[in-house]
């Protein structure tokens, strides 16, 4: 079992229990958002319902259900607090709203990173890879209501007429590979100055510490962002930037199709000082690896993989091919938040709500890996071969009922063998082609907004 500030399930359990806590502090303690809220817990001090914790919790709750909504999330509250012989309070939702809308943007962003650092923390050793933890790194997009103030902040595509599309987030997350948590994540505009996936990259890179592994695809491949990492101690496994030339004829040779070469600085970009440019060496040493990709029915393919791990006694040739295939991680983490967590489209209609929702999603993803991790610890297995939806639905199944009834132990044990049954199978190179088999509406596009639809306007 887990020994470690979150402590196992069913501690976690009897500790709720113990202090009349709504049924999620079995997730997430109450000391452990107190202590991220700090000094902004005082916002909620004096409210008679909804305090900071309570708020989370409901907030938590909500983002896992299958509704979203904040009837639904003020309905579980009610439940509870029934069942544990206390007043239910109002049924309208616009006091958890309110209460929603005071929780502090820097304290759900502590809370998000302490929950993903802790659970990693107490990762075994012989789940990380060599000795190393890996970071892996991925952009994406979401979209949320349309309102003036999202459009505002996170204007929608310039090809869409007004009225007819979505304002766009764009997020980049650091994942680690060995328990699949949020370590960190950026977020801005779709479009614009300084809004790409590197830009926002850039931002929270800090958290890739010494001896840590940065895996991730060419898009993180730039000299200055390698050599900025390797310059703190980190390591990076990257896929070759698609501006730069292969020849393994030149450099150190180490095998076939492993060698050492010297990447020259580039000429300063015009987002860099003159200062900083110079902090910069005039060259980085790269070990160049080609990676055959060989698949039955398939021609072979060919990936060109740098890496600043230059010892190939200590990294095979081999072990690095291993860990880039594992790169794929990051994006099924992604799908595990956007598709099975339903965080593709968000709901609120004010720019800082939604900023907060989205961390509300990996504070939660976060807690359900958690949990996956000690499942996975009792089985001698690697968390990623737990199912993430499976964990999901019999999670938010089981967990109010382990509030109520009089010995919840046998249920807690229950829970975490359920969850080990549901191993996902071994499927490499896995080809899953982006179609639809479900026809959609014979529906027309939205081209003017929706209230020029209306009879009798032109």
């Amino acid at each position: 079992m887990f020994h470690s500030e979150f402590g196992s399930l069913e501690s976690r359990v009897a500790h709720a229990r113990q202090a009349d806590d709504l049924y999620f502090a079995a997730l997430l303690p109450k000391e452990i958002i107190n202590e991220s809220f700090g000094e902004a817990r005082g916002i909620l001090g004096r409210a008679r319902i909804y305090v900071t914790s309570v708020t989370v919790w409901v907030f938590l709750s909500q983002v896992l259900s299958t509704h979203h909504g904040c009837v639904t999330a003020v309905a579980k509250l009610i439940a509870y607090r029934v069942a544990l012989g206390l007043t239910a309070c109002c049924a309208q939702a616009g006091g958890y709203c309110i209460a929603r809308d005071k929780l502090d943007e820097q304290a759900m962003q502590r809370l998000l990173k302490h929950t993903g650092q802790a659970v990693e923390e107490q990762a075994p050793d012989e789940w990380r890879w060599l000795g190393h933890r890996v970071i892996t790194a991925d952009g994406t997009t979401v979209t949320m209501a349309d309102t003036a103030e999202n459009q505002a902040e996170y204007p929608q595509q310039r090809v869409q007429a007004p009225g007819c599309g979505f304002p766009i987030m764009r997020m980049v997350v650091f994942f680690a590979l060995a328990t699949g948590t949020v370590l960190e994540t950026a977020t801005g505009k779709y479009r614009g100055k300084l809004t790409h996936e590197v830009s926002l990259f850039r931002e929270i890179d800090a958290c890739i510490k010494e001896n840590d592994v940065f895996l991730a695809d060419r898009a993180y491949a730039g000299w200055f962002d390698m050599a900025r990492l390797m310059a703190r101690g980190a390591h990076v496994v990257v896929r070759k930037h698609q501006m730069r030339k292969s020849n393994f004829r030149t450099g150190r040779r180490l095998g076939r199709d492993d060698h050492i070469i010297c990447l020259q600085k580039p000429p300063r970009p015009k987002w860099m000082s003159h200062e900083e440019y110079a902090t910069y060496p005039e060259c980085i040493e790269i070990r160049e690896i080609r990676i055959r990709i060989k698949q039955k029915g398939f021609r072979t393919r060919e990936v060109i993989v740098h890496t600043s791990l230059l010892d190939d006694n200590e990294y095979k040739k081999d072990d690095i091919a291993d860990l880039f295939r594992r790169r794929w991680q990051a994006e099924l983490n992604l799908r595990s938040l956007k598709t099975v967590m339903q965080m593709d489209h968000l709901r609120c209609k004010q720019p800082h709500r939604v900023r907060n929702e989205v961390r509300a999603h990996m504070i939660a993803y976060n807690l359900i890996r958690q949990v996956m991790s000690e499942a996975a610890r009792e089985a001698g297995v690697q968390p990623w071969r737990i199912s993430f939806k499976a964990t999901l639905t019999t999670l938010t199944d089981m967990l109010p009922v382990l509030g109520m009834i009089r010995d919840p132990a046998e249920l807690c044990r229950v829970l975490l063998f359920c969850c080990r049954q549901h191993i996902v199978g071994n499927r490499p190179d896995r080809y899953e082609p982006r179609v639809v088999k479900r026809r959609p509406k014979q529906y027309k596009l939205m081209q003017k907004p929706r209230r020029d639809y209306k009879p009798g306007q032109a």
